[in-house]
């Protein structure tokens, strides 16, 4: 009776221990409007792609931009802002609930006037010849097949990027090191788009404008506090489902 009576006790014992916390990378209310976003986004880049692939596209390179040398090796922080743009999205869904929605409410306002810039003011621009045999040259023959001359204003990769100092500008989580790291990969990235000839000034100077202008407009409007409210109802309601 001594041992059952000491496994019970045991037992009470390690119910009435405080659960853990468990650790989210990405909060469970993040989880739809990043996926949002990322539908958004392929929407506007390729899909319109289906219905802009005859029309005519507009050149809106300039002699500066004829001036601005070609430098292969730079693809490596055109294809590596990937990592970036990953880590940065998650400290950005990782903020306070109301600055998380403002910063992935920005970025959907920002993907959905992509798509009409694309529809309505369709743009390509005249590539380089790859005559080189480095690793640099074949990753920018690589670069060049999968990702046509098209869809380039406003700039995509540039207003994600900004996008990605605009999730620890104002961090107060964030160390400054790491805001300083960010805004200094981001302007990287701009330049990169430039010096790889997937971008022409004007497709930078309206990324970086869209994701400022965006992430102004989206608390003004009330479209982040209507974007959180409108999260919130369908998570609340999945969360009553999965407890019936």
């Amino acid at each position: 009776m001594g041992y059952l009576r000491s496994v019970v006790y045991i037992v009470i014992e390690e119910r009435e221990k405080p659960m853990k916390k468990k650790i989210e990378i990405i909060p469970g209310i993040m989880w739809l409007p990043m996926i949002l976003t990322l539908v958004c986004n392929t929407i506007a880049y390729n899909g319109s792609r289906l219905f802009m692939a005859d029309k005519y596209h507009y050149n809106l390179s300039n002699a500066l931009d004829d001036k601005i040398p070609f430098v292969p090796w730079t693809v490596a922080i055109y294809f590596g802002c990937y990592v970036f743009w990953i880590v940065n999205y998650i400290i950005g869904c990782r903020q306070d609930r109301e600055e998380a929605f403002r910063f992935l409410s920005a970025d959907l306002l920002s993907k959905l006037v992509c798509l009409i810039c694309f529809l309505f003011l369709p743009t390509t621009n005249v590539r380089p010849a790859v005559e080189g045999n480095s690793i640099w040259d074949e990753l920018m023959r690589i670069l060049y097949q999968i990702d046509a001359a098209d869809n380039l204003f406003p700039s995509i990769h540039c207003s994600t990027s900004w996008f990605c100092f605009l999730a620890v500008r104002k961090n107060d989580k964030i160390p400054k090191w790491y805001s300083l790291a960010s805004l200094l990969m981001a302007l990287s990235v701009c330049v990169s788009t430039l010096t790889t000839k997937q971008h022409v000034l004007i497709d930078v100077i309206g990324g970086v404008a869209l994701a400022e202008g965006s992430y102004w407009l989206a608390p003004k409007s009330g479209f982040a506090r209507w974007y959180m409210d409108f999260i919130g109802k369908i998570y609340g309601r999945r969360k009553e489902r999965l407890h019936e």
